[in-house]
């Protein structure tokens, strides 16, 4: 019978090494610039989070409820009947206050028109220029507000890969200088100290990989909304204006 030979100690050595490295052994060997880079990047997945979660939550009660809005709007039979409507919707639904600002535009116009001191403001400004500037800061408000978290979102996804990479060369850096302090450079002395400081990176990326894939994803969103904001207001404008909506956009009357 043959005798399997035992392993060489050195790999059994080299084993117990690598299944050392973890996680809870890296956070015990931080030094100040190490909390300083893993709290950023803690920070960093938090916020990156709530925002994702808010702009989802948000994005979707905008796009469920824009063609309802927007319908109910063109079948109120009276304007005093459509502004009650749109008085009615959500605090955050951007599309009933766009209409709502184009009507108090035209109801601020028309009093000022009616005033004895009215001439001024009729002179510098038509009805529909005044209510194309009032539609021009009503899109420009509410697509504002639609990029709410947009630039912290591309912020983490530009920069927390930097952030793990600086804790991961700043780990390697200390742990190289412990290993040249104790003339001990085997597998079981290097393995531990370099593969904690590479969870870093790990780490970094797990940050910024869904803060780009969200920032992605919500800027496409947020540019079919504009679109929707932009056809909603020149229909506005020209109802508000003449009267009537641009011919062959509106619906057919039953």
């Amino acid at each position: 019978m043959f005798l399997q030979s035992a392993p060489p100690q050195g790999s059994t050595s080299n084993a117990e090494a690598m299944k050392q490295m973890g996680f809870g052994d890296l956070i015990h060997n931080f030094d100040a610039l190490g909390w300083i880079v893993f709290i950023t990047l803690v920070v960093m997945s938090f916020a990156s989070w709530y925002f994702i979660i808010a702009n989802a939550i948000r994005n979707a009660m905008v796009r469920s409820r824009a063609e309802k809005v927007i319908a109910n709007f063109w079948s109120t039979t009276s304007t005093q009947e459509a502004i009650r409507e749109l008085e009615a919707q959500p605090k955050g639904e951007p599309f009933s206050k766009i209409a709502l600002d184009a009507a108090s535009a035209v109801a601020h116009h028309q009093q000022a028109a009616a005033a004895a001191t009215s001439g001024r403001l009729a002179e510098s400004l038509s009805r529909s220029e005044f209510i194309d500037r009032a539609l021009r800061q009503a899109v420009a408000r509410e697509s504002l507000r639609l990029e709410g978290g947009m630039t912290l979102l591309a912020t983490v996804g530009s920069s927390a890969p930097f952030i793990g990479l600086l804790g991961t060369v700043w780990g390697i850096y200390h742990a190289l200088i412990k290993i040249s302090a104790s003339g001990n450079a085997s597998m079981e002395a290097v393995a531990g100290p370099v593969g904690e400081a590479l969870i870093m990176t790990a780490f970094g990326l797990f940050v910024a990989i869904p803060a780009v894939l969200a920032y992605n994803f919500f800027n496409r969103s947020n540019r079919m909304t504009y679109a929707q904001f932009d056809e909603f207001a020149h229909d506005l404008h020209d109802f508000f204006a003449t009267g009537s909506r641009v011919e062959g956009v509106a619906p057919t009357q039953k």
